[in-house]
């Protein structure tokens, strides 16, 4: 399944890596594509294995808000 996330405070390539890292660290997340510009994360995931919320809080523990 493929989830698109609004995030704000992204604005850097540091941003981007800690978000990416900080997802791809969860069990059951495929692919994760960080679109400084647009504010969004896009997120390949297994809906099996990890939630949208587990997807959100990963996110939010980096210091950034999932609208």
């Amino acid at each position: 399944m493929t989830i698109t996330l609004h995030v704000q405070g992204m604005t850097c390539g540091h941003c981007k890596m800690a978000v990416t890292n900080a997802l791809k660290e969860l069990d059951g997340v495929k692919h994760v594509e960080v679109h400084l510009q647009e504010g969004t994360v896009d997120v390949d995931y297994d809906e099996t294995k990890v939630s949208v919320e587990k997807l959100k809080e990963a996110i939010e523990e980096q210091g950034y808000d999932v609208k």
